[in-house]
């Protein structure tokens, strides 16, 4: 853990370097389907947002189920989100299919679904307001060159290690750009996994913003989709922790806000790995009234929460009455 100023995390406030706030985020015309931005008077907007690369399966089930209870129970909105920028491993028809599963769940959405390949310039105007405050910087490296120089912890993510952050070395062209990650400790308090600090310098470096391709990172895209659309709870899945620390960096980068965080037990295969598409995928033609039953029974028991199969809308008015985030950390 690298050593400096800790900055706790405010929810709904944001400060880095005394940069002002992304405007053009917030103003009508860049984001017309979103429901709410007045952080004074909504008191609570969370948001389920699935990448469109095949249908839903049983992990994407529990990220769906917990971030609707989080909001609900709160009285809050809970918006739905399409993370369809990485085209290559979009199938079609599967946005239309995850969005067919969640009403025969019963999870019911607030305003337009958003798609973030429709949002480009919105992702172009952040990059243009970090190149303006010198905080990217064009990148040169091919994987190939990153798995020679950079090292890591066994199990963790390898450390850039800044080869091209003072210019371009002779003889390599821009590929990549990134962020030129604070050394300092960010520090939040996620309502699942608890306490985290983490120094993004030490521990990932400069991170990659957009891509050799020309396809903006997910770290950029969530955090302009997730200020625009005024999200202030973020309800996800565990292997997302080790990107929050990126994202809060960004957030104060660019002068946005910084939700509130919750990170949900994943749903394993028997060896402990993660549970992935091709293991517990739930296509739509199979999803029989039992089957459904079944399942969101047992998603609300990843969950901390145990109930009778019956329609969808009974259990989760159920869940709702029973849901104690609290439990998820003593778990």
């Amino acid at each position: 853990m690298g050593s400096g100023l800790k900055y706790e995390v405010t929810k709904h406030k944001s400060s880095f370097m005394g940069t002002p706030a992304i405007s053009s985020l917030h103003t009508s015309d860049l984001t017309p389907s979103t429901p709410c931005r007045d952080y004074d008077r909504i008191v609570l907007v969370g948001r389920f947002a699935p990448s469109p690369t095949g249908p839903l399966h049983l992990g994407s089930l529990v990220a769906a189920v917990g971030s609707w209870l989080f909001a609900r129970r709160e009285g809050g909105q809970w918006l739905v989100r399409m993370e369809d920028l990485d085209t290559p491993r979009v199938v079609a028809g599967s946005a239309e299919e995850i969005l067919l599963a969640l009403e025969r769940y019963g999870l019911t959405w607030d305003g337009d679904v958003v798609y973030q390949s429709q949002r480009t310039v919105l992702y172009d105007e952040a990059l243009r307001l970090l190149r303006e405050r010198h905080l990217v910087y064009d990148c040169g490296c091919s994987r190939a060159d990153l798995q020679r120089a950079a090292s890591a912890p066994l199990g963790r993510e390898p450390v850039y290690p800044g080869t091209c952050r003072e210019g371009l070395p002779a003889g390599r062209v821009a590929r990549a750009i990134r962020f030129r990650a604070p050394d300092i400790v960010l520090t939040f308090d996620d309502a699942v996994a608890g306490h985290v600090e983490e120094n993004v310098a030490a521990d990932t470096g400069d991170f990659v913003i957009r891509r050799a391709d020309g396809v903006y990172a997910y770290q950029l895209a969530v955090v302009v989709d997730d200020a625009a659309q005024g999200v202030t709870q973020v309800v996800r899945g565990a292997d997302l922790l080790s990107s929050t620390a990126r994202q809060i960096a960004l957030q104060r980068a660019l002068g946005l806000p910084t939700p509130s965080y919750a990170h949900l037990p994943l749903v394993t295969n028997p060896d402990g790995s993660k549970l992935g598409k091709r293991d517990g995928a739930l296509p739509l033609p199979s999803l029989d009234e039992r089957h459904v039953a079944e399942t969101l029974a047992y998603a609300l028991g990843v969950l901390g929460v145990e109930v009778v199969p019956d329609t969808p809308q009974r259990m989760l008015a159920e869940a709702l009455r029973r849901f104690e985030p609290a439990r998820l950390g003593s778990s």
